[in-house]
This record gives structure tokens, sequence and C-alpha cells, in this order.
């Protein structure tokens, strides 16, 4: 079958100036920066424009190679390469992206994954991977965004308000419905109608504003990937996300990120990985960031201490987390920070003291957490009330205990999250110790019928016809 032309190529190899054999050499050195030795030519070049097949990875380097030239983001599908969508291979080590087309690239990448593909826990990056990261981005310093890119959209300040509007009504969705709710949307949205913005034309002013927005919804993409379960995908999108926020210089995004890759690695029990990203937190964003960011800096790293059993590190933690957040009124928040408010602080404080076996400090945590949490908060609310449960357990208070965690099971049956379901499923067992009483069989068939319902709630498994 003769194969038509690839028009799509020979159009932004025009627009780029590029010829076939400046291509070729440019594809050389793409590959050269990542490692790899390709004996690209002219030859190959005219292959493809003639509308012959490329490899997934040779495509890859096609579109960073006129991404460079353009200095604007290009995607293999905007070189007539639609087969050529990076796959998310687990086995493959992530760096930390060098250019800005480099990351864009990257992100526009994973929007294409489906987070029910991936496999649950146990799928982090190696620690040397994300130490890397870490540390470049300690060490960074912001490039600025390139306002004078090639390109025929011109951006202005009510796109970036059209983002934060999305922003916005995306954590609602995730804090009330929870990640699997809207990750398909999510994506969706930040591929079609943010990643183009980011490669459009703009002024320096706007420009800013525009990739600290675009951090924030790269931010929700991860942190709703993690709610789900795919933790690989979650990591992915984090250290994106931090190389996204370095452009423009935004420690507190940056150390919000590694806030955020702590609370992960905490989740999966790699205690001494989340107390090295709790404190690089602490330490990368305390030149810039207000007292309220800094109380969730140093909260994570109660979390982590506590995790670890180091009691006298988590009360010093707590202890600085609470003085920061007294002086949290004296300062101008981001917006993606008023979710840390006094019950946020009371709910970190209680997973602390129930990791640490202290059960009445846990509970009473707990129970100021669960009576100051917003509703519209609810898998917030769920984790404190499965934390008080937990508590009033490890306290003696089995029949209260019981009471809460059937509360929280109630009210959480419309989330749609893995990390509620491993709550659950954490007291299940922890309770399954007093399986003789009739009140704990009761409890653990109403949690049953609860865990198997969400389970079969749409938006999590099943296909993707993007």
């Amino acid at each position: 079958m003769r194969k038509e032309p690839n028009h799509r190529l020979a159009a932004v190899m025009a627009e780029a100036g590029a010829s076939n054999k400046g291509l070729a050499k440019r594809i050389r050195e793409v590959a050269q920066r990542h490692g790899d030795h390709l004996g690209t030519t002219h030859v190959a070049v005219q292959r493809w424009l003639d509308g012959k097949g490329i490899q997934r990875q040779t495509a890859m380097y096609v579109a960073e190679a006129l991404s460079d030239k353009l200095r604007r983001r290009v995607t293999p599908r905007d070189l007539g390469f639609p087969g050529a969508v990076k796959v998310l291979d687990n086995s493959v080590s992530v760096s930390y992206a060098s250019s800005l087309p480099e990351v864009l690239d990257a992100l526009g990448g994973l929007t294409h994954q489906c987070p029910e593909d991936g496999r649950p826990d146990g799928t982090q990056l190696p620690d040397a991977d994300v130490h890397s990261a870490v540390l470049t981005w300690l060490i960074s310093r912001p490039e600025g965004v390139p306002s004078d890119a090639p390109a025929t959209r011109r951006v202005g300040m009510r796109d970036v308000a059209a983002i934060r509007t999305a922003v916005e009504f995306f954590m609602q969705l995730d804090f009330r419905f929870g990640g699997g709710h809207a990750h398909k949307a999510f994506r969706h949205y930040f591929r079609e109608d943010v990643l183009p913005l980011l490669g459009a034309c703009y002024s320096a002013k706007v420009g800013a504003a525009l990739f600290r927005a675009a951090s924030e919804i790269s931010q929700l993409l991860a942190w709703s990937a993690y709610d789900i379960g795919n933790h690989a995908l979650a990591e992915r999108y984090l250290l994106s996300t931090l190389r996204l926020a370095q452009v423009v210089g935004d420690r507190t995004m940056g150390a919000r990120i590694l806030t955020n890759l702590s609370h992960q690695a905490n989740y999966l029990g790699k205690a001494p990985r989340a107390l090295a990203l709790a404190r690089a937190s602490v330490e990368g964003g305390k030149a810039c960031s207000t007292p309220r960011a800094m109380a969730l800096f140093s909260a994570h790293e109660a979390r982590a201490l506590s995790t670890a059993r180091d009691h006298k590190g988590a009360a010093r933690a707590m202890n600085e987390a609470e003085r920061f957040f007294e002086r949290a009124g004296n300062a101008t928040d981001p917006e993606w920070l008023a979710y840390m408010d006094e019950a946020e602080l009371n709910g970190e404080f209680c997973h602390c003291f129930r990791d640490l076996g202290q059960g009445t400090e846990a509970v009473r945590f707990a129970r100021r957490a669960v009576a100051l949490t917003d509703p519209k908060y609810a898998r917030s609310l769920g984790f404190c009330r499965m934390v008080l449960a937990q508590s009033q357990l490890l306290d003696g208070e089995l029949e209260a205990a019981l009471t809460t965690a059937g509360l929280a099971v109630e009210a959480g049956d419309a989330l749609q999250s893995a990390r509620f379901r491993r709550y659950v499923d954490d007291f299940r067992r922890e309770v399954s110790a007093h399986a003789p009483h009739p009140v704990v069989q009761r409890f653990d068939e109403r949690a049953r019928k609860a865990m198997d319902g969400m389970d079969g709630m749409g938006g999590v498994v099943g296909s993707d016809d993007e």
C-alpha cells in the first residue's frame, strides 16, 4: 500500500527552517544528550517525510530537536507520528529534565497514561533518581519564561484566570470525591488546554503567572494519580512539576512538591526517604515561603519522624509546625494553600501520635480535626475519622472505635480513593484481633460491602477512550 507523505512533519520543518541534513544532526545531538547513539541521516528524514514508519523513541527525539529549534513545545503527534506517544516504563529511570521542551514533552506523554494500568504499591523510582532531582532543584536558578516564542497565539491574563478557575474546580472534585473521580478529565484538560499555552507567545508577566498556574494543575494530576494508587505515575508527574516550577523560580511550589513526595514515601512505609524529602522541602522553601507553608512542610517532617518512631524528633518538628502556624495570619499565602487550616494541622498531628503509639494524644487531636474539618474536604474528614477510630482502638475503646469507623465508611461511600480504602482495610485488620465480638463481625460485614461498592464505581477501572 502506498504511504501518504507526512505533511505535518514537512510543515514543522519548514517553520523551523530545518533541512533534512540539519534535522538529522539535531536528532543525533538530542539522542546523545539522553545517552543514546543514533546514526540518523538525511536519508532517514526523507523516509519519514515520505510517510514511512519511525521508532517511538526516535520520534520523541525528533520532537525534542524541533522543540529546541522553535523554542516551543512540539509533540510526536504534531509531527504526524500518532503512534509514538511515550509509554510509561517503570523499569526506566527518569532524570530531571534539562530543558523546558523536554519537561513539556514528558508531561504530554504522562497525560496519555491511564492510572488504572499501573501496578499498585512498590513501584517508586530508585532513591538515586529522586535524590538527584531534588539536589538539582535545590541548587537551581530560575531560567525565566521563553517570552519570545515565534507562535501565532498570544496568551493573556484571561487565559491564566481560566486555568486558575479550573484548578479550583478540580481541587474541589478531588477533595470531595477522591482522585479516581475525575483524573481523566484533569489530564485531558491539562494536555489539550494548558500545555499548548506554555508553547505559545506571552509577556514575561503573563508567562510567570501562566507557569505558576500550570504547575498547580500538574501537581493536581500527580496527587490524583497517587490517590488512585498508581505511585509510579504520580512520582513522574511530581518530578516533572518540580522542574516546571523551577522555570519561574516558584520555590514554595517546589517545596510543596517535595512535601508531596515525602507524603507518598511515608504512605508506602519508606520513612528514611520520606524524612529526606521532607527536610529538603523545609530547607528549600524557608527562604521565601510563608509561615503557613512552612507549617505544612514541618508537619510532614514530623509525619516522617513519627513513622520512624523518633519521638524526640517528631515532637520538635510538631512544635516547629505549631509555631509557624501561629504566625500564619501575617502573610499573603498562595491560593492553593487555603486548605492548610487548623483542621489540617490537627489532622497531621493525629497521624503523628497514632504512629508513635500515643493513643490518648492521637484521640485528642483526631477529635479536634474531625470537629474542625469542613465537610467539603470529604476525603480528609474520612482519613481523620479512620485515624480517630484507630486511636480509640489503641486506647482500648473498642465500641467507640467501631462507631467512629462506621461513620467514616458510611460518609465515604462516594470516595474513589485507594488511600481511603487502605485506611479502612488497615482498621479492619487491626480490629480483627477482636473478631469473636458480634459487634466486630457486624462492622466487618458492613465495611466489606461498602468497600465492594467503592471498587465497582466507574471512573477508576475500565477502558480509556481518549
